[in-house]
């Protein structure tokens, strides 16, 4: 390939992650084994909103708390779109809709 032309297309061809679209991968996947460690809006504040279902994000002031992978994986999984968070469930599937939209939008 000419050293100015994209990489994505090539790379959605090969089925290969960016290092960023890993990064989320490996982020919703240790946020799926530890489920258990986050709550959700809902069980917080018992009202039925539009983002019930998100995880609550703990408020911090510390850099060092933001960047670690607990408030981090809590981050990138708000804002996943619904159709992949309602699949959250089911780890196998989850996980497939997950990378089949990580190489729709490669993120570099």
């Amino acid at each position: 390939m000419k050293k100015r032309v994209s990489l994505r297309n090539l790379l959605r061809k090969l089925k290969i992650l960016p290092l960023v679209s890993q990064y989320v991968l490996t982020f919703m996947l240790f946020v799926l084994k530890n489920k258990n460690q986050f709550v959700a809006n809902l069980e917080i504040y018992g009202v039925d909103a539009r983002h019930h279902t998100n995880f609550h994000q703990p408020t911090s002031n510390l850099t060092k708390y933001k960047k670690e992978i607990c408030y981090s994986g809590v981050r990138v999984y708000n804002n996943l779109p619904p159709h992949i968070k309602d699949v959250f469930g089911d780890p196998k599937n989850f996980k497939l809709q997950l990378k089949q939209f990580l190489y729709l939008y490669s993120f570099y």
